[in-house]
């Protein structure tokens, strides 16, 4: 069986989602100590199609959530989607 492992690697501004060591999915952000903006989702091509980036994008929510203090901005399309798909949390959404 695979292992999956969630981080947030701060030195390199990005949450990451490894399968068996390799990264399959990446959330870029950057953090100025009030907002958290999503800036860019990405999963590799061979392991599109598969609900990585949804599983690591929940992770990242959870974490900024867990931290509290923050609010997030979805600048990425991918991480709005998926804020529209999740209406519950969006009391973590950042005021326009």
């Amino acid at each position: 069986m695979t292992t999956t492992e969630f981080a947030n690697e701060r030195d390199a501004s990005r949450y990451t989602m490894r399968r068996g060591g390799v990264i399959v999915s990446a959330l870029d952000y950057r953090d100025d100590g009030r907002t958290v903006s999503f800036t860019r989702a990405f999963t590799n091509l061979p392991f599109r199609g598969n609900g990585y980036a949804a599983d690591l994008t929940a992770y990242a929510v959870d974490d900024v959530e867990k931290a509290g203090g923050r609010t997030i901005i979805p600048m990425c399309w991918y991480v709005a989607d998926w804020f529209a798909v999740h209406p519950e949390r969006s009391h973590l959404l950042a005021p326009r």
